[in-house]
């Protein structure tokens, strides 16, 4: 690969989640390569982003775009369109909207990691109906979904090859874009989430704060049981649930990697209520050697096993979170094997893996 000119692409960076995580794997892995994307906010995001060659688009200088990014949806895919990739070789983007929106030369191969076929276009309904913006706001949105979802298809059809990060977004690529994908797992860094010998009492959520998350359903479960929990993370729904909180649930806004580090680690168990494409946080966790409630759908269903890692709920309801509560604390469950199901997916299996798949399509190129 060395005589091979790579570029990534990412969709933005003005927050911190799993994705985000996956670039900075690219960068580890393809050190050289310029990273292209339509805005990049440095004030929230890790330093090891200001490391890297990082590009932006004309919408880097928009007026407050870091704060209402969403607002300016219909410019992103001439923001990515209008990158110049000519120099490249060989096209890596990661995205959950737009990024695989970039154009390549011709001969060039164009990998495409997906963490989801866009939400807010394809599961529209499902995407907002917690949303609390006004009525004629939704509708205007959904009327924006129709000619970005004829884009995306566009796209999509650009692209050489997709990777999932999850046979659930697997099945969603093959039913969208009508593509087959090779499936790769995010990485887990699993020798920095290691074990520790004291546990408290105390039961964690690590997540962004915002609606379809359903943090909610936790916050009710847990005002009910009366038992601790801290709740790490940042979002546009935190003031509504600090409201329903009781005194015995602890927010602790933005912490450092490190800090997240130690609750997962000293945790009674993780709990992750929301459908996620994937979900990296439960696999933390796990790494940590402490079990994960998680809801049966989505990504937690590759990850999670059901009385042996944790117990899975079938109902984003707090009824269902308070059972999986009591139901854990009849398990005697196992760290160390615990801590085996999260090195299935170690950071290393991650860059051997895409290491390997990029390599062997370009030497048969």
């Amino acid at each position: 690969m060395t005589e091979m000119k790579i570029a990534l692409a990412h969709d933005y960076l003005n927050q911190m989640g799993g994705a985000e995580r996956v670039v900075l794997e690219f960068h580890e892995i393809f050190g050289d390569a310029p990273l292209f994307t339509s805005i990049y906010d440095k004030s929230v995001m890790p330093e090891e982003f200001a490391a890297m060659d990082i590009r932006t688009s004309f919408m880097q200088k928009l007026p407050l775009v870091f704060k209402y990014f969403k607002l300016y949806l219909l410019l992103y895919p001439l923001a990515f369109r209008g990158f110049n990739l000519s120099a490249f070789d060989v096209v890596l983007s990661s995205t959950t909207a737009f990024a695989k929106g970039v154009r390549k030369r011709r001969g060039a191969l164009h990998f495409c990691y997906c963490n989801t076929p866009a939400r807010f276009i394809w599961m529209f309904e499902h995407y907002m109906q917690r949303e609390r913006y006004p009525a004629f706001f939704k509708t205007l949105l959904k009327m924006l979904t129709i000619p970005l979802r004829w884009w995306d298809r566009s796209a999509a059809r650009d692209v050489d090859f997709f990777i999932a990060n999850s046979k659930n977004v697997a099945e969603r690529i093959k039913k969208i874009y009508k593509r087959d994908s090779v499936i790769i797992y995010p990485p887990v860094d699993t020798q920095k989430y290691l074990p520790i010998e004291t546990i408290e009492p105390y039961y964690l959520v690590v997540s962004r704060l915002n609606t379809y998350k359903r943090i909610d359903i936790v916050i009710k479960a847990f005002n009910e049981l009366g038992l601790p929990l801290k709740i790490i993370g940042e979002g546009p729904d935190r003031g509504n649930l600090e409201k329903l909180a009781k005194a015995n649930i602890e927010f602790l806004g933005r912490l450092s990697d490190q800090e997240i580090q130690k609750y997962f680690a000293g945790c009674r168990a993780f709990v992750f209520p929301g459908e996620e494409d994937f979900g990296i946080t439960p696999l933390e966790a796990m790494s940590c050697g402490r079990p994960v409630l998680a809801y049966a759908k989505g990504g937690a269903l590759e990850t999670v096993v059901d009385g042996k890692t944790g117990v899975l709920f079938h109902e984003q309801t707090k009824e269902a979170i308070i059972q999986a509560v009591k139901k854990l604390a009849g398990l005697n469950l196992d760290r160390a094997q615990i801590r085996a199901q999260a090195e299935k997916f170690d950071v290393s299996v991650f860059r051997a893996q895409l290491k390997e798949f990029i390599e062997d399509k370009c030497q048969k190129k």
